[in-house]
């Protein structure tokens, strides 16, 4: 009996270790069809990931309160001020109507997502609105929306930001008014001359968003014609494909549109198109992205001569960015995309608003130590208040910056087209999907990444079923660990793959990853090989205490702010940020060896949110020597970095580091004293 009893044990433990395989990979098999979620349609190229329907990702803690704050700041408020949204007029509402033609669907696209999301009564009530009046524009020739001619032409840049916006409610709600109504205003795209088509401005650099709307409705009707047009929007959209020049190098632009080849390539299997996309983000960084925080120097446009990190980039250009991170990642598979995702997400974007997003500013640098109401042009590349923040920092940024946190959201958990799951992007959350045979599972993901180093997930399902789980493992990390139900997996991490978890999943199964995180130095070569410091994912900066003055928002805001009728300014009031201790800081850096930053945690914050002085639950000690030249310049910014060697202070000062995300005024690229 008691041989029989120890063999039973053995085949037991023999099935369980035949049931589990735990490997590292370069990225997801894309070789299969998900039974579950929308695959490729012969002839294009399948996904290596899969987005789920929006609304079934659940967002906690730090994302959660972003999300919170959008509802209570500009965006959920948006409809009630801005006069672009005005009802009354407004030509998404009303044929021949006079405003709101590119306002409305730059805004819908963020406020409707995060009424999904949220689940919020009132704002799916409110995006209904818009939505049916969308949906019942259709002409009988196809075309929807407000009608916008240049030079006689048709513009259709509103439409394809409207059309993203529709896609994402047929996700959310099956509604299949939402796919007649493409197919038939796809058809009146094909019917237009080339000569006439995609010819503004506007349209013509940003042709890649309509080329994916084209893809995206062909994967679900298969409709013969959609790969016809496919074709023409192409040739037809701006040259993104282009060894060493862009079409043009406006921001938000470069920011959206570099993924435009790529985009074409998942239409023809053509690499050199994928490497196209590959070399116009880095074409851009290698001249003017020589900072830290995931972005570039350009102001609203790149101009030679202007690459310091004093430069900045605008809110518009940012949440762009990470969206086309995201796509990126979800074409490709490359773990690099959902890093410069995490680099701007972290580091970049969070500052560029007001910590209740009531106001946001129209440009944020890496080394930005001042926030002001004044005229900073030349310096900048843009005449006006730029840098206050304000709750109508441009018409553009003031409706678009309401995507960021919805769609990041939307890809913290994606499925593989091997009926699996995946986390590519970290953060606190539960996903409601179908894996393996069709089960329905739930994810809890418990962490405070980035300001941690471990991911807690549990398995949630009734029954058993087998599928794989992949894992991200960022490239900055070293000796990262797998736990799988509390059991360490002998297999070796390599930075920049994934870990890949198969086995028989039941209800409770527990997986841990650890991502150890280190202080690194990066230096910048073209700006006077100045240095910024990481830790994990993020990007530390100089805390700078920060001044906060309160202006009038109807005396200080932009030429083009415009109130809503009713409008109750005094509830939106514009804010000045200006230094109230030293900036002008050179990092000790000793020659040759680990940079002396140290990190100290605190309390991780009762409100959930760690991206300002006070709620960062990490802060790092460091030194420095003041540099007495380096000051404000003639336009009133922080001067461009000096020369090396710079001149500094005898005194080592004490400095204290925060993450670059936490600080609206901050030095992230500092000249450095090796003695």
């Amino acid at each position: 009996m008691k041989k029989l009893t120890t063999l039973l044990m053995a085949c037991c433990a023999c099935l369980c270790l035949a049931a589990q395989e735990v490997v590292v990979v370069d990225k997801p098999d894309n070789t299969r069809q998900s039974t579950h979620y929308v695959n490729a349609r012969t002839p294009l190229q399948q996904p290596y990931f899969l987005k789920l329907p929006v609304g079934s990702i659940h967002p906690r803690g730090w994302v959660r309160q972003f999300l919170e704050r959008q509802r209570t700041g500009l965006t959920g408020h948006l409809g009630e001020i801005s006069a672009w949204l005005e009802k009354k007029g407004n030509a998404w509402l009303q044929k021949g109507g006079s405003h709101g033609w590119e306002e409305v669907p730059y805004w819908l696209k963020g406020y409707s997502d995060l009424a999904y999301i949220l689940g919020d009564e009132d704002m799916l009530k409110e995006t209904m609105v818009w939505i049916n009046a969308a949906l019942d524009s259709q002409r009988d020739d196809g075309f929807f929306g407000p009608e916008n001619t240049k030079n006689g032409k048709p513009e259709v840049w509103a439409q394809m930001i409207m059309l993203t916006t529709l896609q994402h409610y047929y996700e959310y709600s099956g509604d299949k008014r939402v796919l007649d109504l493409m197919s038939r205003y796809f058809k009146w795209e094909l019917s237009i001359s080339d000569e006439d088509f995609l010819e503004d401005y506007w349209e013509n650099s940003r042709g890649g968003d309509n080329l994916y709307s084209v893809l995206w409705l062909y994967n679900r009707t298969g409709e013969a014609f959609l790969t016809e047009l496919a074709e023409k929007v192409h040739r037809n959209t701006a040259d993104w494909h282009q060894q060493s020049s862009l079409p043009n190098w406006h921001n938000v632009n470069v920011a959206q549109c570099f993924r435009e080849p790529a985009t074409y390539y998942m239409l023809t299997g053509d690499k050199d198109m994928l490497r196209a996309s590959y070399n116009n983000h880095q074409l851009i960084r290698r001249t003017f992205g020589q900072v830290p925080g995931g972005m570039f120097g350009a102001d609203e446009n790149a101009r030679m001569g202007y690459i310091d990190p004093r430069q900045g980039v605008e809110t518009c250009g940012m949440v762009e960015q990470m969206a086309s991170d995201e796509i990126m990642l979800c074409f490709t598979g490359d773990p690099f995309w959902a890093e410069n995702c995490e680099d701007v997400a972290f580091n970049s974007y969070p500052s560029a608003v007001m910590p209740d997003f009531g106001g946001l500013r129209y440009i944020t640098s890496p080394n930005m130590v001042v926030a002001d109401a004044k005229n900073h042009k030349p310096g900048i590349g843009n005449g006006g208040p730029y840098l206050l923040m304000n709750p109508f920092s441009s018409r553009c940024c003031q409706h678009n910056h309401a995507q960021g946190w919805p769609y990041y959201a939307q890809h913290l958990v994606l499925a593989t087209p091997d009926n699996g799951a995946a986390l590519a992007l970290y953060a606190d959350c539960t996903a409601r999907m179908k894996v393996g045979s069709g089960k329905d599972v739930e994810l809890d993901v418990q962490t405070h990444y980035p300001f941690e180093e471990s991911i807690r997930l549990t398995v949630r399902m009734k029954g058993k079923d087998s599928f794989p789980l992949y894992l991200r493992i960022p490239t900055w990390t070293h000796r990262a660990e797998l736990r799988v139900n509390g059991v360490l997996q002998d297999v070796e991490a390599v930075p920049g793959k994934y870990f890949k978890v198969t086995r028989l999943w039941k209800d409770g199964d527990r997986v841990e990853v650890c991502f150890p995180m280190e202080v690194r130095c990066r230096r910048w070569q073209a700006n006077q090989n100045s240095a910024s410091i990481d830790y994990g994912p993020l990007t530390l900066s100089l805390q700078i205490k920060e001044r906060y003055m309160r202006k009038n928002s109807e005396e200080t805001a932009l030429w083009e702010a415009k109130w809503q009728e009713g409008a109750d300014a005094s509830k939106w009031p514009s804010w000045e940020i200006y230094p109230d201790s030293p900036w002008n800081y050179a990092l000790y850096l000793p020659d040759d060896r680990q940079p002396e930053v140290v990190p100290v945690q605190r309390q991780w914050p009762a409100d959930d949110f760690p991206f300002t002085h006070q709620g960062t639950p990490i802060i790092f000690k460091a030194k420095g020597r003041k540099v007495p030249s380096w000051k404000l310049d003639r336009y009133g910014l922080c001067d461009v970095l000096p020369a090396p060697p710079v001149a500094c202070a005898d005194t080592l000062d004490d400095l204290v580091l925060i993450p670059m995300g936490a600080a609206r005024l901050r030095i992230s690229a500092f000249p450095v004293t090796e003695h």
